[in-house]
């Protein structure tokens, strides 16, 4: 369980920027995830509990890079072809004997190089004529022949602790002679829906009823985060029910999401009930969609209360959820990659607030890619989330856009 000490941080007053909040995350929870050691091929996706340093030098050998003649550079001629007798072959697995002066040899790629030989000629570049080789003049010492420890010295660090692993991140400590590699336990998430006005997907709509998106949407991209998430339903806005409920998630998990409840009306009671069994850290954001944003602990849980609309709901999960995800996970946070897109709409802003604006790509006459903003604003149209591109950023002090702007452009597919 986290345990935090009293901070500076009120949920009161001025909405808190985004950079701080994140910067409050990373100080104030400690990391929550054991660890456990499995083999490379289940490892996808999980988080390096440790850093991972080769165990030999990789290459291991000196070796060929292509298939063709390898020799003493000494031997060669500066300025005129060189004539050499060819002495064997040698293909990649096989064993390499002391290469003698004056003599080239048939390798493969990937062979090893012979002691004495430290040049390789493309067999493409020379002529073979019965038992030896023809090699052009020109080439420089060590050409095609790749050294020992080329790609990694051992002992050098292949993974870093905390890094997300990819395909190539476990290739790599394959090559360098692991099997298995020590990693943080999956982190696990809780997750609600809150409000009277919810109704299960599929099932008939009574009268002011809608069906529960938030929930699909949470459970999905955190499946997609690489975390183990219990999907607990939805909570009925009920004062006396709602601090037993997050109690009762507080004892088996890492973390509990909810969405819905946060805001100031009369029946959003999820703040309430997070301060009945534990405290806010904070409750507002400086951001559009998804001000209401409450992050605390319930019974030394940590606690993260989203907005109720669906668009405000993915935007705080991709930039407020994920960054507390990699800090429990422990794993290194690494901000979404954005790039510039030039903005082909008009748009006015209000100064104090980062702003996501849903859009879509489109070439402009001049052939570069160009923001079109999505013509419904609302944070609960979930079609601005389906028929768009993905996000551009508007910076806190900004206040406005004109057509010929560059913007920072997150693209949906790159967000998760």
């Amino acid at each position: 369980m986290a345990q935090l000490t009293d901070d500076c941080f009120a949920f009161g007053g001025k909405p808190m920027r985004i950079e701080d909040a994140v910067a409050m995350i990373a100080e104030r929870f400690p990391v929550v995830a054991g660890t456990e050691t499995i083999p490379l091929g289940l490892a996808d996706g999980r988080i390096a509990a440790e850093d991972v340093f080769a165990r030999h030098d990789l290459p291991p050998f000196a070796n060929a890079a292509v298939d063709g003649y390898a020799v003493r550079f000494a031997d060669i001629e500066a300025e005129t072809e060189t004539v050499l007798p060819v002495s064997g072959r040698l293909a990649a697995g096989s064993a390499a004997g002391e290469l003698a002066a004056g003599t080239a040899i048939r390798i493969f790629t990937g062979a090893p190089m012979p002691p004495g030989a430290d040049t390789v000629f493309m067999q493409e570049d020379v002529r073979r004529e019965g038992d030896r080789v023809v090699l052009p003049a020109g080439l420089k010492p060590g050409a095609n022949a790749r050294p020992a420890g080329e790609d990694l010295a051992a002992g050098g660090l292949a993974i870093p602790a905390g890094r997300r692993l990819r395909p190539q991140d476990l290739a790599l400590a394959a090559a360098t002679g692991h099997a298995q590699i020590a990693v943080r336990r999956r982190l696990r998430v809780a997750v609600f829906s809150t409000g009277d006005e919810l109704t299960e997907p599929g099932a008939p709509l009574r009268p002011g009823a809608i069906h529960d998106s938030n929930r699909v949407l949470l459970v999905t991209l955190l499946n997609r985060l690489g975390v183990a998430v219990d999907d607990l339903g939805i909570l009925r806005d009920d004062p006396v029910t709602l601090p037993a409920h997050l109690a009762e998630a507080a004892r088996d998990h890492d973390l509990i999401l909810t969405s819905g409840g946060v805001s100031t009306g009369e029946e959003d009671h999820v703040k309430t009930a997070v301060d009945a069994q534990g405290r806010l850290m904070l409750w507002r954001l400086a951001i559009k969609p998804g001000r209401p944003v409450a992050v605390g602990l319930v019974a030394g849980t940590p606690f993260v209360g989203l907005p109720g609309n669906p668009v405000a709901v993915y935007i705080t999960l991709l930039f407020v959820v994920r960054p507390l995800l990699a800090r429990l996970g422990g794993a290194r946070y690494e901000p979404p990659l954005s790039w510039p897109v030039r903005a082909g709409f008009s748009y006015r802003k209000k100064a104090g607030r980062r702003e996501f604006v849903r859009v879509s790509l489109v070439r402009s006459g001049e052939g570069d890619l160009e923001a079109q903003k999505f013509p419904r604003d609302g944070a609960g149209v979930l079609t601005s989330l389906t028929e768009s591109d993905g996000l551009v950023e508007l910076p806190d002090d900004a206040t406005g856009v004109s057509p010929g702007d560059s913007l920072a452009y997150y693209p949906h597919v790159l967000l998760w």
